[in-house]
């Protein structure tokens, strides 16, 4: 790896999964010796965890064809200072501020599924962390020899639990956790009513979003306000889901499910809905539990199963273990991402 490897990134996340994992990558790229500059949104809740080994430049984005033409002077300045070998955009929305330049590797992530293509026109290639999104690019046109396919890592250090009693939640309560964005496609009603059905158990939302309020509701109606917390929203989940009992992904839509690799990586068994990323990381009864989409029987009966039958957890903490480590390390993802920006242009 070329000690002088220079990477420039374009973020205008909020805070969620894809937010973590770019601290995540930020961070191990820097441990590995790459130099990278960092252009987001203001006031980013995240930038502190990065500024320390990337330099970060806050920028106003604006779609206005003026704002735009300063905006894009002065990624242009930056550029002719610092000679990236590649500048990569973390959302679609994001790619419109990547140059067409010749002497840099231009590359979109993508977390989700695109829905157009005319955000990519400066691209070389397109870095989607499932099969299936690389799979719905090429459906909509996009140049199959032109993307890339990696996935995310997460951290597997070991995380010290926060006390169950700053939940007001009893040392011996079954817990199971739910995180991510309060909105329609992340199902947490259908997880909500999961719980309803499991005798006793207790549920952490972390998290937060316009359905959070419907959310309050529906436990009020179901009966198990007292056995539901809303936590907020946290960069740093890593000590809930040590403290929990089993994590819970009820989503109708995910790419790819990072919340997957981040419970694995603390040895807690998963119970996922059959949505897209999830179902491609997670082998039913092997690594994890799949229901159908929308099941909140079957989310209430995986939990139960899981309360009541020791073996099976140890054996999907142990497959799951094996599979992060196999295929989702930290050195394996790192090395991929080096190798593209290292690379030739793909044009």
């Amino acid at each position: 790896m070329q000690q002088s490897l220079r990477v420039v990134h374009v973020h205008l996340g909020i805070k969620g999964g894809a937010e973590r994992f770019f601290v995540s990558l930020v961070n191990a790229l820097a441990e590995r010796g790459v130099e990278q500059k960092a252009l987001v949104f203001p006031d980013r809740v995240w930038k502190k965890d990065i500024e320390k080994v990337c330099e970060v430049s806050e920028i106003k984005f604006s779609r206005s064809h003026i704002a735009r033409f300063f905006i894009n002077r002065r990624i242009a300045k930056m550029n002719r200072a610092f000679r990236p070998h590649a500048m990569m955009s973390w959302m679609p929305q994001a790619t419109r501020w990547i140059p067409n330049d010749p002497d840099i590797l231009t590359a979109a992530r993508l977390g989700d599924y695109p829905e157009r293509l005319d955000y990519f026109a400066n691209c070389d290639v397109l870095v989607c962390n499932t099969p299936d999104i690389a799979r719905a690019a090429g459906d909509i046109g996009w140049d199959r020899s032109k993307t890339r396919v990696i996935s995310n890592f997460t951290d597997t250090r070991p995380v010290t639990p926060i006390s169950r009693g700053s939940q007001d939640t009893p040392d011996d309560a079954y817990v199971v956790l739910g995180l991510g964005r309060f909105v329609g496609r992340k199902g947490f009603d259908t997880l909500l009513k999961g719980v309803a059905r499991s005798a006793g158990s207790y549920l952490w939302l972390i998290g937060e979003g316009e359905e959070e309020d419907n959310l309050r509701r529906l436990a009020a109606d179901l009966g198990i306000t007292d056995r539901v917390r809303f936590i907020g929203w946290t960069m740093d989940p890593g000590p809930y889901l040590s403290a929990c009992d089993a994590m819970v992904i009820p989503s109708r839509h995910e790419p790819l499910g990072n919340v997957v690799l981040e419970a694995w990586a603390v040895g807690k068994p998963i119970i996922s809905t059959a949505s897209e990323g999830p179902g491609w990381l997670i082998d039913d009864n092997i690594n994890g539990l799949i229901v159908p989409i929308d099941d909140h029987e079957g989310v209430g009966n995986a939990i139960d199963r899981l309360k009541s039958d020791a073996g099976l957890v140890v054996t999907l903490v142990e497959n799951a273990t094996d599979k992060l480590q196999k295929g989702y390390s930290r050195d394996a993802i790192c090395n991929a991402y080096i190798d593209l920006f290292s690379g030739n242009r793909v044009r």
